[in-house]
């Protein structure tokens, strides 16, 4: 089964959904393995004010890719790339793209303004 790398918004629009089988992530559940960019972990429990457990239970079930050499480097191209065109989103955005990169992963997100410029990145919408 293919693996795919999960942007933060498709795990927060999970979690906050009432029926969670419309869901993106769901849809991408019977497809796919997953995996998520330690940034993606760092964006949610930093908004978990209530320390759910639903989170820590995740991130069990759920790879999550350091942040390394390699990430860095693809993080400073796109980086260099989209200040070039005047496109640049978050830091957060930048080195989410840049693990999936570094990993040769597609990244499903709910935000493609924020990752469609990243060249190389494929991404996986609904």
């Amino acid at each position: 089964m293919e693996v795919v790398c999960l942007d933060t918004s498709v795990l927060i629009h999970y979690y906050r959904s009432k029926d969670k089988s419309t869901t993106f992530f769901f849809k991408l559940a019977g497809q796919y393995q997953f995996v998520i960019p330690t940034i993606v972990e760092y964006e949610i429990l930093r908004g978990d004010v209530k320390k759910d457990v639903f989170w820590q239970n995740l991130f069990t079930v759920i790879g999550v890719l350091a942040f390394d050499g390699n990430c860095v480097s693809e993080a400073v191209k796109i980086y260099l790339h989209l200040r070039s065109i005047g496109k640049l989103p978050g830091t957060d955005d930048i080195l989410i793209g840049a693990t999936a990169l570094a990993n040769n992963l597609k990244l499903a997100t709910l935000n493609v303004r924020h990752f469609q410029d990243m060249p190389g990145l494929q991404l996986l919408t609904p």
